[in-house]
């Protein structure tokens, strides 16, 4: 349950996330390991940024904090 007036929510919501997947789904083999989504690593990347945090911390943070997982794609909680 989260509340839809979040910031990060309102952030989520007005990004075009098409745009990113359209500009680097180029860059992703269908060979190989199964990557992960484009809209997690954009999002964990504007994420970072947006907290001034390292790539570990904004890491673990997603994977305690919901809002962090909703405005990377997630509609379901993912513990880790």
């Amino acid at each position: 349950m989260l509340d839809m007036n979040d910031p990060l929510i309102a952030l989520a919501n007005v990004i075009d996330w098409k745009i990113f997947e359209n500009e680097f789904a180029i860059f992703y083999s269908k060979d190989g390991s199964p990557a992960k989504p484009i809209r997690l690593m954009v999002g964990l990347l504007i994420l970072k940024h947006l907290r001034n945090i390292s790539d570990e911390s904004v890491v673990e943070q997603w994977s305690e904090n919901n809002y962090y997982q909703y405005f990377c794609g997630e509609h379901v909680f993912q513990p880790c």
